[in-house]
């Protein structure tokens, strides 16, 4: 496809992808994006489409029917609450977004880059943590459900088949798992105080539940 920024021309796109229109700068749109005034929007989420998703049981980046498999590309901390903001992908859908996404595949961007291929966290429901978190997990699993949260809906994530964990666009390293985990628990860790003895105790366990899912030798 020609139309695509030099950035992400060499990355492989999924032919489910590959059907969706391209935008003024050459990334992919989404199926999630919304087009304003003529041009597509990937910050301004429409919060109606992730019920729709969930509803049509479709792809939230391409928007073709999703399969037994049900992908997720998160960050460090929703691996270990196992929820998601966002309803499920292909797994070759979230495989090329955390390689060709400015925001999950470059740590250092900001969440207000227009071109990035995941919503920004203004319409995110429940309490978001906005700094990038420098590594991404695909989590793959065959269940998932919704829940209600303080501003929308989040899901639940079931049992993974299969994890992978990503940073700038290729595999991540223990390193860089570990300094992205480092790097969310406060945040956990002080909204758990604040809800008292028993959530810090919660958490913990989950915490302990997380470590099992990461690369030998790595510790959150």
């Amino acid at each position: 496809m020609t139309m695509l920024n030099a950035a992400i021309r060499d990355i492989p796109l999924p032919p489910r992808l590959a059907r969706r229109p391209v935008n003024e700068r050459g990334f992919p749109v989404p199926w999630f994006a919304s087009l304003i005034d003529g041009k597509w929007d990937f910050v301004n989420l429409d919060p109606r489409k992730i019920g729709e998703a969930y509803r049509r049981k479709i792809c939230w980046l391409c928007g073709e029917p999703m399969g037994q498999f049900h992908s997720f590309a998160i960050g460090p901390m929703c691996s270990i609450n196992r929820v998601s903001s966002e309803p499920s992908a292909h797994l070759g859908c979230c495989e090329y977004a955390v390689r060709a996404c400015p925001f999950l595949a470059r740590p250092n961007a900001k969440r207000n880059d227009k071109a990035h291929l995941a919503p920004s966290m203004a319409n995110v429901p429940g309490v978001a943590i906005e700094h990038n978190p420098g590594a991404v997990l695909i989590w793959t699993t065959r269940t998932f459900k919704p829940i209600r949260a303080s501003g929308g809906t989040l899901f639940s994530l079931g049992e993974p088949t299969a994890v992978s964990w990503w940073a700038e666009g290729r595999t991540a390293t223990r390193a860089e798992i570990d300094a992205a985990i480092a790097k969310g628990l406060p945040f956990l860790r002080r909204a758990a105080e604040s809800e008292g003895a028993e959530a810090v105790s919660e958490l913990e366990q989950y915490i302990t539940r997380a470590a099992k899912l990461l690369p030998q030798g790595s510790q959150p």
